[in-house]
C-alpha cells in the first residue's frame, strides 16, 4: 500500500523532509505509526471513489482544460521558416518549450465521508451542536458548540464521545483542541475559559482546570509541547500561560505560569515547536521553543531550561484585520536539518531559520520573504518545500517555497470553513475583549485547519476535508484522463529532469529514477500517437488534417530525441504513423528542424528514402539540401542523392556528399567550373544564379585551402595537406579534362580572374598567409604567381583596375618580411606606364586609384620618383602627385594639385587650414604654404568666398589689406568682406580685424552699391563703423532711411526727422504726379494701377517710419519740441491733399485723409487735443470749407473719448463689485462660531476647566482643537509681536503632524493648522457670596496673518484668476502706450490690512 493514493489514510508520508533533497532515504515511502485497527481494503476502495463524487471540488487544471497549452509556444519550426514553400509558412507547428512549467493537479482534495456523516448525525441525534474545532495526530478530534469532543480513528470510525451536554452548558463551546505526540491525551479548551484533559485510551476525564488564567476570557489556543507534562494556552485577553501537569501521590494537579501578559500587546496565535518522531533527539528540542504572534510582533521564547526570549520581530505595516499566522517545519539546509518558522500577517510570508550554535545560544536567520497578492487567513506546511495557504476569499494556494511559485489554486467555498470569531470576541463571557482582537477574530480560523504528516484537514460546518499531495504517477494520470497529453509529457519531463515541484513518490538513485520516468513517458508517447490517429478528421480540408498532426508529431519527435530513444521514434512510432499519409508527411517535414541543429544526425535507410521522395515530390529542395549537409553520409544512398542534387542544382549538398562520402574534393569543382566557365569565355553577362555559383566556388576553394569543410565543419586532419595540394594542382592545370582546340591555357585560373579578380586574389592572399615552412606549398605559390602574370599582363581582356589589383596583391606579398616570391621588377615599370598612359582617357579615376594603392603598399617596389612624377603630371593624376610631394615635403606644390583637380578643388581650404594649424611642420614649410595661398587668393575667393574668409580670419589677419588690394572685382570683394566681417562665435573674431574700421566702412560702401536691402540690418547689428563716415557714405548714395537711423543713433532726432520727411515729400509728389496723368491707353491701365498702388505703399511705409521715429523720441522731449516734430508732419499730409488733382482724385484723397487721421490718433497721446484742433482749423484745406469737411475728424475724437470713458466706468464698477463680494465672504468666514472637538486640552489632555479657583485662558482653533494658553506658551507655538496678548498662535497638533513647526510666514500652505479666528476664552469664578454660576464675560478676539493676506485665500474660491488680476495685467501691458486712463493696478498700499472682528463668543 506504499503507493496507494488513499485519500482516507490520514497518516501518510510521515517523513517531513522533501525526498528530492536527500540522497539516500529508506526504501519505504511512508512511515506509518501503529494504530489500533489498520484500514480495511473496503475503506480504501470507498475513499478512492470520493474523487468522482460531485461534492469534491474540481481542480483548476480541470476547469481550464482549454488553456492548459498556454506554456507551449506555437511557432514555425526551422524547416517551415527557412523553406521557400508558402504553404509551409502558413502552417503552425507545435514545438516543445522546455522552460514552460506545467504542474498539473498537485493536491488531492477528498471529503472525509465517515467523519462528515458522524458530525451531522451527532448534531441531529444527540444535539452535539455544530463543529467548532478539529485537530489531527494519529487520531482525529472534533469539538462541538455544545461542549462535546468526538474522537475518530484512521478509518473514520467514531471511537469516543467525550463530555456531556451538562458540561457544555457550564463550559460553553469547545474552542481549542490538542492531542499529544503519542495520542494518549487530549486537551480541550472552552469558550468560558475552562480546560479539560482526557485519557484517549479509555475516554476518562483526568483534569478540569479552571484557574490557569484570568476568569472571564475564552481559550483561543491550547497546545501540547514535545514534553507530555507541559502545555501552553492563549486566552482572549491576549495572555499566554504555561501549564505544567503534576501527579503526586496519585493526585493530579496543574501549575500555571504567565509567559506573556495581554497588557503588553495581545497574543492571538501560539505555536510550540513539535519535532516529528524521527527528529525527537534534535538538539533544539531541549529548549522547548514557543512562537507567539501578537497584533504587532512575533516572539520566539524558550521554555527550558529557563524562560528566555530568543527573538522579537515586528510586522511590516498591514491591514489591522489581517490574521497573524505561525507554522514550524523542519527543513534540510546544507546537509543539516533545522526548524524554519513561517509567519505572516497580511500578504507577506516571512521565514526564520532557527539554529542552535555550539555555544548553546539560539541563532535566528532571516530568509527570503514570499509576497502574495492576497490576505492570508491560514498557513500550513505540507512538506519541507511546500506551503498551503488559504486567503480571505477562501481560495487555497499551493506555493513552492524555494522558487516562490504558486503551483495550484483551489476554491474552498464548498467546504464552508468554520471561523472562530465568537471565541475571539469572547461572546460566551460577555464580549470583554479589545476592539483590535475582535477585528482580527472576524477572519480567524485557527481551529478549523490542522496539518499532520503531509496532510491537512479542513473543518466545514457540516463536513471535514483532507488535502494530500498526489504522487508523481497520479499527477500525470490525472492529465492523461483529460487527454492533455502535451501537458502530461511536459510534467513527466520535469520529473525526469528534477525540476518539478512538490514531488511525491520518486526517490533513490537519480539514474534509476530517470529510467522509471522515461518508461512512463514512452508509454504516454504511444498513447498520444494512437489518440492522434484515432481523432484525426477523416474528411475535410487537407490543411485541417495537417494542422491536427502538426500539433502532435513535433511533440513526439522532440521527446523521443530528449529521451535519446530514436529507436522508438523510427521503428515503432513511425511504423504507426505511416498508415496515415498526412501524418507521414508531417513527420518527415518535422525532422528538418532537428537535423539542421544537429540534434538528429543519423536516419535509418527506409526513413532516408522516404525523406528524399517526400521533399523531392513536394519541391522542398532547399529544405532537402539543408538536411543532407547535416546528416551522417553513411545513412545516405550516395548515388541516388548525387543524382537528385545534380538534377536540382543542390550544389552544397552535392559538395558535401562528394567530400564526406567519397573524400573527393575535385569533382565538385569541375562541375561548378562547367557551369560558370562557358558564359565567361563567351563574354556574356552572368545570370544571378551563375553569380551565386561563382561565389560558391570561390568560398569552396577558400575552405579547401584553409582546411575547413564546406559548407560547415573541418576537413579531417590527415587529409588537410592532401586536399590543399589537390586543389593547387587542379587550379594550375594547363587545360581542362574535356578541352577543345580553342581553349586558352590555364582555363581555371582565367575563369576565376574573369569572374571576380579582387576576391580571387583575396582568397590567395589568405591562403599564402599560412605558407611558412611548407616547401611544396611555396612552390605552388610561386607557380600560381607566374601564371597570374602570364595570363593578365599585356592582356586587353583585363581592365586597368584588375591589372592594378594584381600588382597591388604582388606588392603586398613582396613587402612581407619572410617573402620568398620572385617577380621581375621590369613588370612593375611596365604596369606603371600602362596605368599612366595619357592617350587613353577611359577609366581615369580607376587607373589613378589603382596606382595609388600600388604606391601605398610600398616596401620592396621602388619606382623612379622623378619619372613617376612626370608621368603622373602628364596623365593628370593629381592624387599621385600629392602622394609624391608629401614624401618630398613640398607641401606648397600640393595646393596646385588641389586647385587643378576639379574633383577635389573644394578640399584645398581644409588642407591649408589643417597644415597651418597642426604641429609637426616647420615654420619655413608653413610660410611657403602661406605664400602659395596668397599667390592664388583671387582663385580661392572665386572658388568659395565663405571658406576663404574663414581661412583669412584664422591664418591671414595681418595680410588682409594686401588680399583686398589683390581682389580687382568689386562684386567678389563685396562677397568676401561680407563673410569676413560677419559676427562669429569664436574668439578669433576679437582679433585685429575688429580694430580696422576702414574695412567696415568699405563694406558699407559696397552694401550701398550691391545690396541696399541689407544696409539697415548691417547698421543695426554691427558696432565697428564710425558714425560720421557712415553718414557721409549713406548720404552719398541717397539711402535716406539708413541716414535717418544713423542720425537718430547720433542723437540728432530733428535731423533724422527732416531726412525722413524729405523722403515722404518725394513720395507724395510722385503720387500727386501719377494722379494728374490719367491712363494713356486701355492696355496700360493695369500697369499704371499697379504702379499707383506701389507708390501709395511707399507713402504708407515712409509715413510709418516717421511716425515710429516721432513716437520713440516724444517720450524724452518737452511739449514744444514734440510740436516741432508732429505739426510739420501733419502739415505735410494736409498740403499733399491740395495737390491731388486729375480725373479720379477721390480714391487718393480718401487714402490721404485716412493717413492724416492715423497721424492725429498717434499725436493725441503726446499733444493736447485743443492744440491739435486749433492747428487743423488754421489749415486752409479745412478752414475755408464747411464744418462737414472736418466732421469726420471731430467725430473720431469724440468716439475715442466715449469709448475710454465707458471703459473706465465699467472697470471701476467691476472692481467695486469684487471688493464687496470678497469682504462679504471674509466677514462670514470670521464671524462663524468655533466648535471644539473635545472638552480637553490637546497638549496636557486635561479638562479645560481643570482648576476651579483660578481664571484661565483657552485658545480654540478653526480646526477644532482646543488648548490652555499656558500649554501653548510652553510648546512655543506662537509667533509675531512680543506682547502675549497680540501673539499669533498655530495649532500644535496640526502643525506637528505636518512634519514639525514651521515659520508662519514661510509656510504658505499650512491649511487648518492656524485658524481664521483664534479666540481667547477667559473663565472667571467668584468667591463665595458671589453668584453661584459663572459670570458671562466678553471675550477678546484677534485675527491672524491669514486674514491680513485674505486676497490670496479668497482668490482660491474662484475657478480662474480674479477679474482684478486680469485687469491688473492689462494695465501693466498697456501702461507704456496710454497714460492716466486706468486706475492703479494695486487696490491699496502694500501694507493693506483688514480689521474685521467677529462678535464675542460667550462661555456659559
Amino acid at each position: 500500500m506504499s503507493e496507494s493514493p488513499d485519500a482516507g489514510s490520514l497518516v501518510s508520508a510521515s517523513s517531513q523532509l522533501n525526498l528530492m533533497e536527500v540522497d539516500a532515504i529508506d526504501d519505504k515511502e511512508f512511515d506509518i505509526p501503529q494504530v489500533d485497527t489498520p484500514p480495511t481494503l473496503e475503506s480504501i476502495l470507498n475513499e478512492l471513489e470520493d474523487e468522482e463524487e460531485p461534492f469534491v471540488l474540481e481542480d483548476t487544471c480541470m476547469l481550464n482544460t482549454d488553456n492548459m497549452d498556454a506554456h507551449s509556444c506555437d511557432t514555425s519550426s526551422l524547416a517551415s521558416s527557412d523553406s521557400g514553400d508558402p504553404a509551409h509558412l502558413k502552417r503552425k507547428r507545435r514545438t516543445v518549450d522546455l522552460n514552460a512549467t506545467v504542474h498539473g493537479s498537485v493536491l488531492r482534495h477528498s471529503l472525509l465521508k465517515g467523519i462528515s456523516a458522524q458530525i451531522v448525525s451527532a448534531a441531529d441525534k444527540v444535539d452535539a451542536g455544530l463543529p467548532t474545532a478539529i485537530t489531527v495526530s494519529g487520531l482525529i478530534a472534533v469539538g462541538t458548540s455544545h461542549g462535546l469532543a468526538l474522537i475518530f480513528d484512521t478509518n473514520q470510525a467514531l471511537r469516543l464521545c467525550l463530555g456531556t451536554k451538562t458540561t457544555g452548558a457550564e463550559f460553553g463551546a469547545v474552542s481549542a483542541l490538542s492531542i499529544n505526540h503519542d495520542c494518549s491525551r487530549l486537551l480541550c479548551g472552552f469558550a468560558k475559559g475552562q480546560i479539560t484533559m482526557w485519557d484517549l485510551a479509555n475516554g476518562k476525564l483526568l483534569r478540569t482546570i479552571t484557574d490557569a488564567h484570568p476568569p472571564g476570557t475564552a481559550i483561543l489556543h491550547v497546545k501540547f509541547t514535545d514534553d507530555p507534562t507541559l502545555a501552553v494556552c492563549n486566552d482572549s485577553g491576549g495572555s499566554v500561560f504555561e501549564l505544567a501537569f503534576r501527579r503526586v501521590m496519585g493526585m493530579r494537579s496543574c501549575d500555571s505560569r504567565c509567559l506573556f501578559s495581554g497588557s503588553k500587546g495581545e497574543v492571538c496565535c501560539i505555536e510550540p515547536l513539535r519535532a516529528p518522531p524521527d527528529l525527537r533527539d534534535h538538539p533544539i528540542t531541549h529548549y522547548s521553543l514557543l512562537a507567539m504572534a501578537s497584533l504587532t510582533k512575533i516572539l520566539v521564547i524558550g521554555l527550558k531550561p529557563s524562560l528566555k526570549v530568543w527573538m522579537t520581530f515586528p510586522y511590516s505595516k498591514s491591514d489591522p484585520s489581517s490574521v497573524p499566522q505561525l507554522a514550524w517545519q523542519f527543513v534540510p539546509v546544507q546537509k543539516t536539518v533545522n526548524p524554519i518558522l513561517a509567519f505572516c500577517k497580511g500578504d507577506t510570508v516571512h521565514f526564520l531559520l532557527v539554529k542552535k550554535e555550539e555555544t548553546g545560544t539560539i541563532h535566528v536567520i532571516k530568509q527570503r520573504q514570499l509576497h502574495l497578492s492576497c490576505d492570508i487567513i491560514s498557513l500550513s506546511w505540507i512538506n519541507s518545500r511546500t506551503l498551503v495557504l488559504v486567503d480571505s476569499h477562501e481560495k487555497l494556494q499551493v506555493v513552492d517555497r524555494p522558487s516562490q511559485e504558486i503551483l495550484e489554486t483551489l476554491e474552498l467555498e464548498q467546504v464552508q470553513l468554520v471561523y472562530n470569531s465568537r471565541h475571539f470576541k469572547s461572546l460566551a463571557t460577555g464580549g470583554n475583549v479589545s476592539q483590535a482582537l475582535a477585528l482580527v477574530g472576524e477572519k480567524a480560523c485557527y481551529q478549523s485547519v490542522s496539518s499532520y504528516a503531509g496532510q491537512i484537514v479542513y473543518l466545514g460546518t457540516k463536513s471535514a476535508h483532507i488535502m494530500t499531495l498526489r504522487n508523481w504517477r497520479e499527477r500525470i494520470d490525472y492529465l492523461l484522463k483529460q487527454e492533455h497529453f502535451v501537458e502530461a509529457l511536459a510534467l513527466a519531463w520535469s520529473f525526469h529532469e528534477g525540476t518539478a515541484k512538490a514531488v511525491v513518490g520518486l526517490f533513490g538513485d537519480p539514474v534509476k529514477r530517470k529510467g522509471v520516468v522515461a518508461d512512463k513517458m514512452v508509454e504516454i508517447l504511444f498513447q498520444f500517437a494512437e489518440h492522434a490517429l484515432k481523432k484525426c478528421p477523416e474528411q475535410g480540408r487537407i490543411q485541417v488534417m495537417e494542422q491536427h498532426f502538426h500539433d502532435v508529431v513535433p511533440v513526439l519527435v522532440d521527446y523521443c530525441l530528449l529521451l535519446q530513444r530514436a529507436d522508438v521514434l523510427f521503428n515503432q512510432l513511425y511504423a504507426r504513423l505511416v498508415e496515415n499519409m498526412v501524418a507521414k508527411g508531417v513527420f518527415l517535414e518535422s525532422l528538418e528542424s532537428y537535423i539542421v541543429v544537429d540534434r538528429l544526425g543519423h536516419l535509418t535507410t527506409p526513413i532516408m528514402r522516404d525523406l528524399l521522395a517526400h521533399y523531392h515530390g513536394n519541391g522542398m529542395m532547399d529544405s532537402l539540401e539543408r538536411c543532407i549537409v547535416h546528416l551522417d553520409v553513411t545513412s545516405l544512398d550516395i548515388q541516388q542523392v548525387v543524382q537528385v542534387c545534380w538534377e536540382n542544382q543542390l550544389y552544397d549538398a552535392m559538395i558535401y556528399v562528394f567530400n564526406s562520402g567519397m573524400n573527393d574534393y575535385i569533382t565538385p569543382m569541375e562541375k561548378l567550373f562547367a557551369v560558370i566557365g562557358p558564359p565567361l569565355r563567351e563574354g556574356r553577362n552572368l545570370t544571378d544564379k551563375e553569380v551565386v555559383m561563382g561565389n560558391k566556388l570561390l568560398v569552396y576553394i577558400s575552405c579547401c585551402l584553409a582546411g575547413r569543410a564546406y559548407p560547415l565543419g573541418d576537413i579531417p586532419e590527415d587529409l588537410v595537406v592532401q586536399v590543399k595540394n589537390q586543389v593547387f594542382e587542379f587550379l594550375i592545370h594547363l587545360h581542362s579534362a574535356e578541352s577543345s582546340v580553342e581553349e586558352e591555357v590555364f582555363p581555371f585560373i582565367r575563369t576565376l580572374l574573369h569572374f571576380d579578380t579582387r576576391e580571387f586574389l583575396n582568397v590567395l592572399a589568405m591562403t599564402f598567409e599560412d605558407f611558412k615552412n611548407d616547401k611544396q606549398a611555396l612552390e605552388y605559390q610561386q607557380r600560381i604567381v607566374d601564371i597570374l602574370l602570364q595570363v593578365m599582363v599585356d592582356n586587353p581582356d583585363f581592365t586597368p583596375s584588375q591589372v592594378g589589383g594584381l600588382f597591388t596583391f604582388l606588392a603586398r606579398q613582396l613587402a612581407k618580411p619572410d617573402n620568398t616570391l620572385f617577380v621581375n621588377r621590369k613588370l612593375f615599370d611596365q604596369v606603371l606606364e600602362f596605368l599612366c598612359c595619357p592617350d587613353d582617357d577611359s577609366r581615369h579615376t580607376e587607373r589613378q586609384q589603382v596606382l595609388l594603392e600600388l604606391l601605398q603598399v610600398g616596401g620592396v617596389v621602388e619606382f623612379n620618383e622623378e619619372k613617376l612624377l612626370a608621368l603622373a603630371e602628364k596623365a593628370k593624376f593629381y592624387q599621385i602627385c600629392e602622394f609624391l610631394y608629401e614624401k618630398k615635403h613640398l607641401y606648397h606644390r600640393i595646393i596646385d594639385c588641389y586647385l587643378r583637380d576639379p574633383l577635389r578643388e573644394v578640399e584645398v581650404f581644409s588642407y591649408i587650414h589643417n597644415l597651418l594649424s597642426m604641429p609637426g611642420y616647420s615654420p619655413e614649410e608653413k610660410q611657403s604654404i602661406k605664400n602659395k595661398a596668397l599667390q592664388h587668393i583671387q582663385e580661392l575667393v572665386t572658388l568659395d568666398p565663405s571658406k576663404s574668409a574663414d581661412l583669412v580670419v584664422f591664418h591671414f589677419t595681418e595680410e588682409v589689406q594686401q588680399i583686398i588690394s589683390e581682389l580687382q572685382d568689386d562684386q567678389l570683394l563685396f562677397q568676401f568682406l561680407s563673410f569676413l566681417l560677419e559676427p562669429r562665435d569664436s574668439h578669433h573674431s576679437g582679433t585685429m580685424l575688429l580694430l580696422e574700421r576702414d574695412l567696415y566702412e568699405l563694406l558699407l560702401d559696397l552694401l550701398c552699391r550691391f545690396a541696399p536691402e541689407q544696409l539697415l540690418s548691417f547698421l543695426q547689428t554691427s558696432q565697428h563703423y564710425r558714425l560720421e563716415e557712415a553718414i557721409q557714405i549713406t548720404q552719398k548714395y541717397h539711402h535716406n532711411e539708413a541716414t535717418a537711423y544713423l542720425l537718430e543713433k547720433k542723437g540728432d532726432v530733428h535731423g533724422a526727422f527732416m531726412v525722413l520727411l524729405e523722403t515722404l515729400k518725394e513720395n507724395l509728389s510722385v503720387l500727386a504726379t501719377e494722379s494728374e496723368t490719367g491712363p494713356k491707353a486701355v492696355d496700360r491701365r493695369e500697369d499704371e494701377e499697379r504702379g499707383h498702388r506701389s507708390t501709395l505703399t511707399r507713402v504708407q511705409d515712409s509715413l510709418n517710419n516717421i511716425i515710429a521715429l516721432c513716437h520713440r523720441s516724444s517720450q524724452n522731449l518737452d511739449l514744444q519740441q514734440r510740436e516741432v516734430l508732429w505739426f510739420p508732419l501733419l502739415e505735410t499730409m494736409m498740403d499733399s491733399q491740395k495737390q491731388v488733382k486729375g480725373p479720379n482724385p477721390k480714391h487718393t484723397s480718401d487714402m490721404l485723409k485716412e493717413l492724416t487721421m492715423k497721424i492725429l490718433n498717434c499725436m493725441s497721446s503726446f499733444i493736447s487735443l485743443p492744440a491739435i484742433i486749433q492747428r487743423i482749423l488754421q489749415d486752409p484745406v479745412y478752414g475755408k470749407g464747411k464744418l462737414a469737411e472736418i466732421q469726420s475728424l471731430i467725430l473720431g475724437m469724440l468716439d475715442t473719448f466715449n469709448y475710454e470713458q465707458t471703459l473706465l466706468e465699467t472697470t471701476t464698477c467691476l472692481l467695486n463689485h469684487d471688493l464687496h463680494w470678497s469682504l462679504a465672504h471674509l466677514r462670514s468666514a470670521v464671524t462663524r462660531g468655533l466648535h471644539p472637538r473635545q472638552d480637553y486640552c490637546n497638549i496636557c489632555l486635561q479638562q479645560y476647566k481643570r482648576r476651579q479657583s483660578t481664571a484661565e485662558e483657552i485658545i480654540v482653533f478653526s480646526c477644532g482643537h482646543l488648548y490652555h494658553f499656558q500649554c501653548l506658551q510652553q510648546k512655543d507655538c506662537g509667533w509675531g509681536c512680543a506682547s502675549e496678548r497680540q501673539r499669533r498662535w498655530t495649532c500644535y497638533k496640526c502643525s506637528s503632524s505636518q512634519g514639525g513647526r514651521s515659520g508662519p510666514v514661510t509656510d504658505a500652505k499650512r491649511g487648518r493648522s492656524t485658524s481664521l479666528a483664534q479666540t481667547h476664552l477667559t473663565s472667571v469664578h467668584h468667591d463665595a457670596g458671589a453668584e453661584t454660576g459663572r459670570k458671562k464675560m466678553f471675550v477678546e478676539a484677534t485675527l491672524d496673518l491669514q486674514q491680513e493676506q485674505s486676497w490670496d485665500q479668497l482668490r482660491c474660491l474662484y475657478k480662474g484668476p480674479s477679474r482684478l488680476s486680469v485687469l491688473s495685467e492689462l494695465s501693466h501691458g498697456h501702461s507704456g502706450e496710454k497714460m492716466g486712463l486706468l486706475i492703479s493696478s494695486q487696490p491699496a498700499a502694500e501694507n493693506f490690512q483688514l480689521k474685521l472682528s467677529p462678535p464675542p463668543v460667550l462661555e456659559e
